[in-house]
Order: C-alpha cells, then sequence, then structure tokens
C-alpha cells in the first residue's frame, strides 16, 4: 500500500531543527490557505488523512487543527468537519 503525500510538497523537518511537529504542520498548512491552494470554505481533510499524508501520528495532526483554529484559519463545525474560514476584513476605523 502507497503512503499518500499532502498535496503542497512538505518536507519533514530533520531532527537538527528545533521544534514540535505540530508546529511545522500547521505552518505548512497555513502557507498553503495563504498561498490560495486551499481555498475559503474548502473542506480541509480530517485529522487521521492529515497525520497519514504528513507522517505524523494523530496527536500532531490534531494539535495541528487546533493551532489553526485558534488563528482563525479554519473552522470547524461539528459532526460535519473543519472548512478553511474566509479572509478576515478589518475595518477602518475613520
Amino acid at each position: 500500500m502507497q503512503q499518500e503525500q499532502p498535496q503542497a510538497a512538505w518536507v519533514r523537518p530533520d531532527e537538527a531543527r528545533p521544534g514540535y511537529l505540530y508546529t511545522f504542520v500547521a505552518e505548512h498548512i497555513a502557507e498553503r490557505i495563504e498561498a490560495g491552494d486551499l481555498p475559503p470554505n474548502a473542506v480541509l481533510p480530517n485529522e487521521q488523512r492529515l497525520a497519514r499524508e504528513y507522517g505524523v501520528s494523530l496527536g500532531p495532526a490534531r494539535h495541528a487543527t487546533r493551532v489553526l483554529r485558534e488563528r482563525g484559519l479554519v473552522v470547524t463545525i461539528r459532526s460535519k468537519g473543519t472548512y478553511i474560514a474566509p479572509p478576515q476584513t478589518t475595518k477602518d476605523s475613520r
């Protein structure tokens, strides 16, 4: 059985680079969102699929999704899935 690869080229960081895997995964997904590879309202793959795609266990995939949610980049709807959030608009304070 062939292992799935992430949509955009993602290279797992080497052990010499300090940090947590969930941070690297969240950063890569955020970059994909900003680049338009994952457009607003698109479904983010579920955490199990993200874990397979990024070659990590379920814990880092779950934590990466939580980080993206806290940053306002994704929205999770219970029993429906996780979606890419629409871009944030800022109001002019004049």
